[in-house]
Order: C-alpha cells, then sequence, then structure tokens
C-alpha cells in the first residue's frame, strides 16, 4: 500500500494553507496564471503544486478545464471524522500514559486561554486555540506515524474552517471548552481508557454540530 506523504515546498505550503484555512473555498478554480503572479514563480512549480494537492485529496484537476479546490462529499467528510475520532481518541490515551511532559503543560495553558476567549465571546481567538489543543494531543502522543495520517487527515477536512461554521451554532463554545476540559483532567490524572473515550466523546460531538451548522447554512442559502 502506497503511503501519502504531505509535500513542503514554499508554494505547496502557501497553496495548501489558503485551502485548509478556507482562503480558497470549495470549488473554487486555482487558476495557475494567477497563483503563479501572487507566489511571484513561473507556471511550472504552480503546477506541480498543484499536482501534489491532487494526491492529497485538496485540489481536483479536471483535463482541459482547470484546477479546483475540491469540496469532500457527506460521505467523505462522514468518514474524515470517524478517522478523526480513532486518532485522537488514541492521541490521548497515548498521552495520558507519558505523565508529566511539556504537552500536558500546554494543554493546561490552552485550556486558562480558552476560558477567558469564551468569557470574551472571541470565536475567533477560541477557533485558534481548538486547533492548538488537538494538534497538541497529537503531539504528546510520541508516535509519528500517528502524526503523519493526523496531518493529512486535517488537511483533507479544512477543519479550520469548519471550526469556525460550528462555533457559531449557539451554546458550542460553552459546549466545547467543557469538552476540552473533560479530556485535560483524565490526561491529567493518568486515565488513558478515559481519555480516549472523552476524547472520542468530543470529536463526535464535534460532527453533530457540523452537521447542524450545515443544515442551517442550507436553509439561510434557500430562504
Amino acid at each position: 500500500m502506497t503511503q501519502i506523504k504531505t509535500e513542503t515546498s514554499p508554494v505547496i505550503e502557501q497553496i495548501r494553507s489558503g485551502i485548509v484555512t478556507g482562503r480558497f473555498e470549495p470549488g473554487e478554480l486555482l487558476a495557475e496564471i494567477r497563483l503563479a503572479e501572487e507566489f511571484q514563480v513561473s507556471r511550472t512549480p504552480i503546477r506541480e503544486a498543484l499536482k501534489q494537492l491532487q494526491i492529497e485529496g485538496l485540489v481536483e484537476i479536471r483535463p482541459r478545464v482547470g484546477s479546483f479546490v475540491r469540496k469532500p462529499t457527506r460521505r467523505e467528510v462522514v468518514e474524515l471524522f470517524q478517522m478523526k475520532e480513532a486518532l485522537e481518541g488514541l492521541a490521548a490515551g497515548l498521552l495520558a500514559q507519558r505523565g508529566e511532559v511539556p504537552e500536558l503543560r500546554r494543554l493546561e495553558q490552552n485550556i486558562a486561554d480558552e476560558r477567558e476567549a469564551v468569557r470574551r465571546g472571541d470565536a475567533g481567538a477560541y477557533a485558534a486555540l481548538v486547533h492548538d489543543f488537538h494538534q497538541t494531543l497529537v503531539d504528546g502522543a510520541d508516535n509519528q506515524k500517528l502524526t503523519e495520517h493526523y496531518e493529512l487527515l486535517m488537511n483533507q477536512l479544512a477543519y479550520h474552517r469548519l471550526v469556525q461554521q460550528t462555533l457559531e451554532v449557539p451554546g458550542r463554545l460553552a459546549s466545547s471548552l467543557n469538552e476540552h476540559a473533560v479530556i485535560l483532567e483524565a490526561i491529567r490524572t493518568r486515565d488513558p481508557l478515559t481519555a480516549e473515550l472523552s476524547a472520542r466523546r468530543h470529536v463526535a460531538a464535534a460532527r453533530q454540530t457540523v452537521a447542524i451548522a450545515a443544515f442551517t447554512d442550507l436553509e439561510q442559502h434557500s430562504s
């Protein structure tokens, strides 16, 4: 089985980041000439970057038509969330077994910062902290293969964009913070089973909120 690995050239990184963060919208045309002008390179590295991002599942190249930001199907989003639940549950369980490590301190600081963001009602700051919280879980697992698969999955899911949408759902900000706190407590008390279960429940709750946010957005566009 061939493993997909992400490439890290500056052009690939910039286009990938634009897709993952929502700067380039799903279905948007990624015109080679425009991108070449923006990044001040020839069309050749742009073309190679788009080919790599097609392999990663972020770009769809249509012969004689153009390259577009790929929009995952509903089934793919569900499957990606199922994988996210499994990987983050595993990560939380592994981190809980490691005891006093730097990632634990980072999670504690993250929760403190999240509480402040919730107090201010700052969804933008909270969205960035959500990314840091989950990435710290994975970093703390100290498992390189898990990290590699997680990076690819999160890029395909464009999770940062999804988080921004879900935090618009009433009550989700506080619920997310509470779920993070439960995960942290299980890790702090070195309870890997509870840590894994709590992380899985948190991802499942996020998946349900994504569905609610998508339904709400559909209603708004149809009204």
